[in-house]
């Protein structure tokens, strides 16, 4: 049976305006693959049966979830969101006057789940899987890449300590303290492959992890470059794209190699579009829990959702309108 819409949810509906949150909202909803993510949490769900308080909805949770990810709000600021925000009930499937939000001890429990029974990777495996099987997701090349995120250096805080498994790096002349993500992307910028360490791991370190052994090209800045590898790479038939680092520093760069070096790296900066998507669109700059496990999980879902949005024009169905 329908649910009975109320008088604010009605108000909603006749509004003139379709904002671009609901718009955005829309589009995800319409191109997430709703029953192959319920699959594979499904048999992880240890909700109670018989007597006691009602389960609530895996779909809902999962849901939530997911807006947790894009509108980087903690357990508590997601239920209050829910509360406050008609376009995330929409989204939420859930209707004030008919159903019960969850709390933020639900949203918890459910993340949880997630982040003990790697469902998190698996959710990137599923979405990597229909993206292969829409052949969205190039087999070719390989844009290796990292960035860093920062972690709270304040030792405000029950243990009177910064996390034991963050460290801090340099970069140009700035000191950073945190965890480093590494990725491999398609030529498109798909994201293929995803690894994590603490902030002063080298980025060269997990290049092995971040191939999928298939490529015919690698691209990769300098960081990447390591002359045993390009001469192991030539030799398997890979075309070894790095950017070039001169023996001497960059300052002794030949001119020729530095217009080469360009011309690469506008193939190899599609690899830090991902970056941007999570980053500077879904605010994820800062880690928000301690250890590098949870926030590993928090960026393969996040990844799984940017090849999501990259794509979503294609994998939208035709005459999709964009309303909850």
């Amino acid at each position: 049976m329908a649910k009975q819409q109320t008088f604010a949810g009605e108000a909603w509906r006749r509004k003139g305006k379709v904002t671009r949150r609901e718009r955005f909202l829309a589009e995800m909803d319409s191109v997430i693959p709703w029953d192959r993510l319920l699959g594979l949490i499904r048999p992880h769900d240890c909700a109670p049966s018989g007597q006691g308080r009602k389960p609530h909805d895996l779909e809902v949770l999962l849901r939530i979830y997911f807006l947790q990810q894009w509108f980087d709000l903690s357990d508590p600021a997601a239920e209050d969101a829910i509360y406050d925000s008609e376009s995330m009930r929409r989204f939420a499937r859930i209707e004030l006057g008919d159903d019960k939000v969850p709390d933020e001890s639900t949203i918890l429990r459910f993340r949880h789940l997630l982040e003990r029974e790697g469902l998190t990777e698996g959710i990137f495996e599923v979405v990597k899987a229909l993206l292969d099987e829409k052949r969205l997701m190039l087999r070719s090349g390989t844009i290796v890449d990292a960035t860093i995120i920062s972690a709270p250096s304040s030792t405000k805080n029950k243990t009177k300590s910064r996390d034991p498994e963050m460290k801090q790096t340099r970069k140009g002349r700035n000191w950073y303290f945190g965890m480093k993500l590494h990725i491999g992307t398609d030529r498109r910028g798909l994201v293929h492959s995803l690894t994590a360490t603490h902030a002063a791991a080298s980025d060269i370190s997990q290049l092995e992890a971040l191939l999928h052994g298939e490529e015919t090209v690698l691209y990769g800045d300098q960081a990447y470059w390591k002359e045993a590898h390009r001469e192991a790479f030539e030799e398997a038939g890979v075309r070894y794209r790095v950017n070039r680092r001169a023996p001497g520093g960059n300052r002794k760069q030949t001119e020729s190699w530095k217009r080469i070096n360009r011309a690469r790296s506008r193939t190899r900066a599609r690899g830090e579009h991902p970056f941007r998507v999570i980053k500077q669109l879904w605010g994820f700059t800062k880690t928000r829990y301690r250890g590098i496990a949870k926030n590993l999980a928090r960026a393969q879902t996040l990844f799984a959702l940017a090849n999501l949005y990259t794509v979503r024009k294609k994998l939208m169905p035709p005459g999709a309108t964009c309303a909850l």
